[in-house]
C-alpha cells in the first residue's frame, strides 16, 4: 500500500480537509522518506524540521477547530534554493551566500505559506540557476532517481527529484531556458512554464523582459495546477504581474481530446534532438494520434531563435550578475563567469536584433496556433547524460556551440513567452523518463492545463506511455 508521502497533493489536501489524515503524520512520513533517499540523491539541502513540525501542529489544530483552510493547507513543500526563505539558509548555489539566512520570505514563499503549505526545506539548484545540470560548489550534484549516475537536469533539479521520490508532494521552480521542464522530463514529473506575470516575481532585475518566469511542479497536472493557483496573484512590483485569475483556474474544464487540433514537431524546426528520441516521439504520438480531431506533423518557423535567445539571455545575466562579477569574480563558478563574459561581448545592435527576431517568432507562432490548438514536441533532445559531464557536448553527432545549446527544444519556446508544460510519457530507450512538451497560444494557460490533463489521462491507459516511477528500493541509504 502506498505511503502518505506517495499520494498526490490534491488527494492529500482533500484527506486533510476531511480529517482523514493529520498534517503531522504526513510531514513525518515525508521526513522519513527524505531520510531514506536524500542521502543518495541530494535533492533537499537546508531544512527547517523543527519549524515545519510546529507548523504541522498548527495546521492540525486549525482543521480540528474548523478554521478556514488554505489551498495548500498542511501540505509539505520544497522551495528552490533561488528563493529567499525567512530563517532558512538560502545559498543560490553560490559560496558567496553559503551562510546567508534571509530575514523575510520573498513573495513566492510568502504566498505559498499563506496558502497553508509547510516549508520543509530548500531544493538544490546550479549556481544562480545557470545551466540545466543541478550541481554547485556548496552542496554538490543532485542525482537522477532513475539512474543516480546520470543528471536530473536543472535548474529546478532538486525540486524534480524530491517530487519523483515522494520527499514532498509539491515543489517550486523557475524557468529561463527550460529549468522547469527539463528536470521534470528527466525525472518523470510535471513542470509548467506559465505565461510571464501569471506568477509574479519582484526580483527580476529586468522587469520588462519576460524570459524568466516562476512556476509550479507536481507529480501530475492536477497537483501542478493546485500549486499554480497558490502561487498566482497580483503584484505591481512585476510589470507583468497584473493578473489574478485564481478563481478561473479552480475548476478544470473536461476537454474531449476528439475536439483538439494538434500539431507535432520532432525538433521545432531545427533544435538538436537525438534520433532515438525522435523515434520515441513518433512511436508515442502514434499511440494516441487517433484520439485527436486532427494530428499533423508540422514545424513552426523558429529561424534565428538560437542567436536571439543567446543575446536576450546574455542581457539578463549582465543585469543580474554585474555587481557580483565586478566585486567577486574569482568566487563565481566558471559557468557564471562565462555567461557574463558572453553577454559583455554582445553589442547593442545584436540585442536589438534579438528582440526583433523574438517578436517575429512570437507573431508567427500566434498564426501557427490559429490552425492548431496545441503543439507537441519532445521536451528534451537527449537522454540524461553522465553526472560528471555537466552538459551535452554533442547531440545527434553535432557539436554544441555553448554549454546551453542542447536546451533549444525548451528555450525556443521560452523566447516567445508562450505557456508550455512537460508531462511524462513512459521511458525512453536508455531507461529514463521520456516526456512530451505541450504548448498553447499566448495567454491560454488554463486551456493548456485542461488539455494537458486530458492527454495525461490518455497516456495513463497504456503502460508504454504512463508516468514511470523510480525504484525507491535501490535508492534507500543503507
Amino acid at each position: 500500500m502506498d505511503r502518505l508521502c506517495d499520494k498526490d497533493a490534491v488527494e492529500l489536501r482533500r484527506l486533510i480537509g476531511e480529517r482523514a489524515i493529520s498534517p503531522v503524520e504526513l510531514l513525518d512520513d515525508c521526513l522519513a522518506r527524505i531520510g531514506e533517499v536524500n542521502p543518495r540523491l541530494n535533492a533537499i539541502t537546508a531544512m527547517a524540521v523543527e519549524r515545519a513540525k510546529a507548523e504541522a501542529l498548527a495546521t492540525e489544530r486549525a482543521v480540528r477547530d474548523g478554521g478556514a483552510l488554505g489551498l495548500l493547507h498542511g501540505l509539505p513543500i520544497g522551495i528552490k534554493d533561488l528563493e529567499e526563505t525567512e530563517g532558512i539558509v538560502t545559498t543560490f548555489g553560490s559560496p558567496l551566500y553559503r551562510n546567508y539566512v534571509p530575514k523575510a520570505d520573498n513573495r513566492l514563499v510568502a504566498q505559498v505559506r499563506r496558502a497553508g503549505a509547510i516549508v520543509v526545506g530548500k531544493t538544490n539548484t546550479p549556481e544562480f540557476g545557470a545551466g540545466a545540470h543541478t550541481d554547485n560548489p556548496v552542496y554538490g550534484p543532485t542525482r537522477n532517481p532513475f539512474d543516480p549516475e546520470r543528471t536530473c537536469g536543472g535548474s529546478s533539479g532538486g525540486s524534480a527529484v524530491a517530487l519523483a521520490t515522494g520527499m514532498v508532494p509539491l515543489a517550486t521552480g523557475s524557468d529561463t531556458g527550460g529549468s522547469l521542464r527539463i528536470p521534470a522530463a528527466f525525472c518523470g514529473i510535471v513542470g509548467f512554464r506559465p505565461s510571464p506575470g501569471l506568477v509574479p516575481s519582484e526580483r527580476r532585475p529586468l522587469g520588462w523582459t519576460p524570459l524568466s518566469v516562476l512556476g509550479p511542479m507536481g507529480r501530475n497536472v492536477a497537483d501542478t495546477r493546485l500549486l499554480l493557483r497558490a502561487e498566482m496573484g497580483r503584484d505591481s512590483r512585476d510589470p507583468f504581474g497584473y493578473r489574478d485569475d485564481q478563481s478561473s483556474f479552480a475548476a478544470p474544464e473536461t476537454i474531449d481530446p476528439g475536439r483538439l487540433r494538434v500539431a507535432v514537431s520532432e525538433d521545432l524546426g531545427g533544435a538538436p534532438v537525438e534520433p532515438s528520441l525522435r523515434a520515441t516521439l513518433r512511436e508515442r504520438v502514434g499511440l494516441i494520434a487517433a484520439a485527436f480531431r486532427a494530428c499533423d506533423w508540422r514545424d513552426p518557423d523558429m529561424t534565428g531563435a538560437d542567436e536571439a535567445f543567446a543575446a536576450i539571455r546574455g542581457q539578463n545575466l549582465l543585469a543580474a550578475q554585474r555587481e557580483r562579477y565586478e566585486k567577486h569574480r574569482d568566487q563565481l563558478g566558471p559557468l557564471v563567469r562565462a555567461n557574463y563574459e558572453e553577454g559583455l561581448g554582445m553589442s547593442a545592435a545584436q540585442v536589438a536584433a534579438a528582440h526583433v527576431t523574438a517578436t517575429r517568432i512570437y507573431r508567427g507562432l500566434e498564426l501557427f496556433f490559429a490552425d492548431h490548438d496545441l503543439l507537441i514536441s519532445p521536451t528534451v533532445g537527449v537522454p540524461p547524460f553522465a553526472i560528471e559531464a555537466r552538459y551535452a557536448r554533442e547531440v545527434a553527432g553535432r557539436p554544441m556551440r555553448t554549454y546551453y545549446s542542447w536546451l533549444a527544444p525548451t528555450y525556443y519556446l521560452s523566447l516567445t513567452g508562450h505557456p508550455a508544460i512537460s508531462i511524462p510519457c513512459g521511458l525512453e530507450p536508455s531507461g529514463t523518463p521520456f516526456a512530451l512538451q505541450i504548448t498553447a497560444a499566448a495567454g491560454r494557460d488554463k486551456f493548456l492545463l485542461d488539455a494537458a490533463e486530458a492527454i495525461e489521462a490518455l497516456l495513463a491507459r497504456d503502460p508504454r506511455t504512463a508516468r514511470p516511477k523510480p525504484d525507491l528500493g535501490k535508492l534507500v541509504s543503507r
